[in-house]
């Protein structure tokens, strides 16, 4: 009788639970610290109102983005490993494989945020990188968010269709690609007298580092 027993093996999400409540208490605080200022942040994708009343780059080192911003990592660091999950390359209990992908993220959200700097202060375009970095900060936090209770359900849920991720993904693509167009519109005419600088920079700084991640990636699971 005992040969047909199998052992059971038991999944330890408490290291996810714990950090689902830090980053809900981190949007509750914030939400309860800048109410108006979140209800407005909240309507990011229907209205520019937000974009247009907080549009001084000092709000980018302001505790409000920077208390999101963790809620993004979190999130985003989520959804990757959920998706490595749902196609089958990882497991969603993996709390190694997720701290990897963390770490991995915060660096590379920062490192390209120095490097940005660094560009803007050569080609002279500071204000503009500084008025460009806001808003993307701003919609890639509100995608961060918005995305955080979809990963908390997708944790707990079994058998999640394949279409699920690419859908948020491409939604997310939207609202990114939405993002630039309103930073293009409001700050055109900064844009247009630094036209040539602008263009190195997207290619340099928006399109290459994303291209050669996405190599990356598609190289490793293609090993």
């Amino acid at each position: 009788m005992t040969e047909h027993l199998h052992p059971r093996i038991i999944e330890n999400k408490d290291w996810a639970t714990f950090l689902f409540v830090v980053a809900f208490a981190l949007v509750a605080i914030t939400k309860s610290t800048y109410e108006n200022r979140f209800s407005e942040f909240s309507k990011l994708i229907f209205s520019d109102k937000y974009a247009k009343i907080y549009r001084d780059t000092s709000n980018l080192k302001g505790s409000f983005i920077v208390g999101l911003f963790f809620v993004q990592v979190l999130s985003f660091s989520f959804f990757i490993q959920l998706t490595l999950d749902i196609f089958g390359y990882a497991s969603k209990t993996d709390w190694v494989l997720y701290v990897q992908i963390a770490t991995f993220l915060l660096y590379f959200i920062l490192g390209k945020f120095l490097i940005e700097k660094i560009v803007a202060t050569s080609f002279n375009i500071d204000e503009l990188v500084s008025l460009f970095n806001l808003q993307k900060a701003t919609y890639r936090t509100y995608i961060g968010v918005l995305i955080l209770p979809i990963n908390a359900i997708l944790f707990y849920s079994d058998h999640i269709p394949k279409s699920v991720p690419l859908v948020i993904i491409g939604i997310s693509l939207c609202i990114s690609l939405f993002s630039y167009f309103i930073s293009i519109k409001t700050y055109q005419n900064v844009i247009i007298s630094k036209l040539f600088y602008f263009i190195l920079y997207l290619c340099a700084l928006e399109i290459a580092p994303y291209y050669f991640m996405y190599y990356w990636i598609t190289k490793e699971v293609a090993w």
